[in-house]
């Protein structure tokens, strides 16, 4: 596969035109993933990543055509093709470079700034790289869309304050409770959000009565450990709920975890679902005195420092600019490498030719090959610049 930026495409859904259920049927866990990228390699694709979170699922990969793409994805969710088209959005080329930037930078969040993505978007590299499928093209950009989120981050105030989903629940637990001492918390799913959320309980609310329950139940007692909080196994998940005056779900299940039957009925109760499918059954909400919120919900809760965010957008986006520049510079360069080899060769033989015992100056070789690099790189005339550059270096005083 030719690593052109012309065949760098996206196809995804997030949330501008999906709702949660819909996001749902696109949500790919890690059998499925993998399972994506091993058909991908078998159809002579080696190039393909994933994005899969609560906002969007999106695949990245140098192709013929989008379609090849879509396929692949389709091809292990539960969403049929045809919706995903419905409802997706297609970027080629500068465009879905451009996105990807711009989602690492937080500029494409639900949220505007949230700066968990990157972490997400990590995870999703480090997937595909272990499966062979992030070559020279992927690796180089997404090591630049890095760069670029942490000058975006450091430079601006496109993620300051303390805004994301994670934080929009509690933002939400303080508008609709009070007295947080007294109340009973369950949280299941210790995941990054559920850890997160966790924290926030702890450092922003200044709750002490919370329950952590995960399927793995090491990680919620080392994290019940670490802030003084209680855990219990997953048998113990009924009782819990019945007892609980807030459960918050941030698991990844392909299934509700949380059902009518498990509430006690004769309770106000708050659900918060952090999942991506739903993992609390939108039909609880039916219930008297329970109020059930999702991750849609959460988003529209507004703050000041959104505002304040907004202003950022163009600083966030020039650094961009600059970022991608970058890339395309290197790509350009890439294209030319096989010319700046056999220049560097040409140059070492010339050298061993005309000093038959004197090893070639590996110094002055090296210049004579990045002022070729120069030249191409501003005038895109490599054949003309080649015999120059060649010229130039039998000028210098050595061969005089």
């Amino acid at each position: 596969m030719n690593s052109s930026i012309q065949q760098f495409f996206i196809a995804g859904v997030n949330y501008r035109k999906t709702d949660a259920a819909i996001r749902g049927l696109f949500a790919v866990n890690q059998d499925q993933y993998a399972s994506i990228l091993a058909t991908a390699a078998k159809q002579g694709l080696n190039e393909v990543f994933i994005v899969s979170t609560c906002n969007r699922t999106e695949i990245y990969g140098l192709a013929n055509s989008a379609d090849e793409l879509i396929d692949l994805l389709c091809s292990v969710t539960t969403g049929e093709k045809n919706t995903f088209i419905d409802r997706c959005y297609i970027k080629q080329g500068l465009q879905a470079i451009d996105h990807l930037f711009s989602v690492a930078a937080g500029l494409d969040s639900q949220i505007l700034g949230d700066y968990e993505i990157v972490g997400q978007m990590k995870i999703a590299i480090k997937f595909a790289k272990e499966r062979q499928m992030i070559g020279a093209f992927t690796e180089r950009l997404f090591n630049t869309v890095l760069q670029s989120s942490k000058a975006v981050k450091t430079n601006t105030e496109l993620s300051g304050g303390t805004v994301s989903v994670s934080f929009a629940a509690i933002q939400f637990l303080k508008d609709h409770l009070t007295d947080f001492q007294n109340k009973k918390i369950v949280l299941l799913g210790i995941g990054k959000i559920g850890r997160n959320t966790c924290k926030n309980l702890v450092d922003y609310l200044g709750a002490t009565d919370i329950t952590l329950i995960n399927r793995s139940e090491e990680k919620a007692i080392e994290l019940a450990k670490e802030l003084g909080l209680r855990s219990v196994g997953m048998e113990l998940l009924n009782e819990e709920i019945t007892a609980a005056d807030v459960i918050i779900v941030a698991t990844n299940s392909d299934q509700p975890v949380i059902t009518k039957n498990l509430l006690p009925q004769t309770k106000d109760q708050i659900l918060i679902d952090l999942s991506i499918p739903n993992n609390i059954d939108p039909a609880c909400k039916k219930i008297p005195g329970i109020t059930l919120v999702n991750v849609d919900d959460l988003s529209k809760i507004n703050d000041i420092t959104l505002q304040k965010r907004m202003a950022e957008v163009p600083k966030a986006r020039a650094i961009i600019k600059e970022h991608i520049g970058e890339f395309c510079e290197w790509h350009c360069m890439r294209k030319h490498a096989s010319v700046l080899k056999s220049f560097k060769q040409t140059l070492q033989d010339l050298h061993e030719f005309c000093f038959d015992e004197i090893e070639a100056d590996k110094e002055m070789i090296q210049k004579g090959v990045n002022n070729l690099a120069l030249k191409m790189r501003r005038l895109h005339t490599p054949g003309c610049n080649y015999i120059q550059a060649i010229n130039e270096y039998i000028e210098q005083p050595v061969f005089a």
